[in-house]
């Protein structure tokens, strides 16, 4: 059986060179600790080289943009999509450094380089006005919180969302006040998606015990407990029987 030739660093320079080259640019590999230097006049292009996108690749080419604002990060192309999400992210790390990206395929004789990204001037404006949903999301969902329930970095822990809260929030009331409308659940502070909120049921802590009137449920009642801290916020300040009515 022959052995596939593990790919190294060096075999990427080849196509790389040829690229370059037939650009008009002379090539020339290590100088001064740079992979690869590419000069065209006055031009200088740096080209860093790796066989996987990593944070050293990044520090090192970043350094170099000290010596010029052409300075390319050079990979095998990968294996997967080149149009995932999680390449696109990359991709966005790599322009807000203001980095170029260079891909070779099939490193070997049949290799070829091909620029993905050049270096320019990340338009941070530009990129805050395309996700100016998103934005606009996150203060929604902060708005709808009382306070902050959950621990930053917990990706294996339940969330505390503003919807959830609020589901909380009804159940609470209910368990509170007992059989109670949404009209007056709205009264109490717990905002115009109450209705919607009560009819879904998503959690199933609610019953509806006749048209226009709910009551905790026993699944509601037995699993709010897990949230004592909500519950002791949303009924420190109880409501006067005159906001039932």
């Amino acid at each position: 059986m022959k052995e596939t030739k593990k790919l190294q660093e060096k075999d990427l320079y080849k196509p790389i060179q040829t690229f370059f080259v037939n650009e008009g640019y002379e090539v020339y590999g290590e100088v001064k600790d740079c992979d690869m230097v590419a000069v065209k006049g006055e031009e200088l292009v740096i080209i860093e080289l790796k066989l996987t996108l990593s944070v050293d690749l990044l520090i090192q080419a970043a350094k170099r943009q000290r010596l010029t604002d052409q300075v390319y990060i050079a990979i095998p192309k990968p294996k997967n999509r080149l149009n995932s999400k999680r390449w696109a992210e990359k991709c966005h790390l790599i322009r807000r450094l203001e980095l170029g990206l260079i891909v070779v395929s099939s490193p070997g004789k049949r290799a070829k380089a091909e620029i993905i990204l050049h270096p320019t001037a990340f338009d941070r404006r530009k990129s805050m006005g395309q996700s100016k949903l998103k934005r606009e999301s996150v203060l929604k969902e902060i708005n709808g919180r009382s306070a902050d329930f959950n621990v930053g970095g917990s990706n294996r822990t339940k969330i505390m969302t503003a919807y959830k809260e609020k589901c909380i929030q009804i159940a609470c009331y209910l368990q509170q006040f007992g059989p109670t409308s949404p009209k007056n659940l709205i009264k109490m502070g717990t905002g115009d998606k109450t209705s919607s909120i009560l009819i879904q049921n998503y959690y199933g802590w609610y019953e509806r015990i006749k048209r226009g009137t709910y009551v905790i449920s026993e699944k509601g009642s037995d699993e709010i407990k897990e949230y004592p801290d909500l519950l002791k916020y949303y009924l420190k300040d109880s409501l006067s029987e005159e906001k039932l009515t």
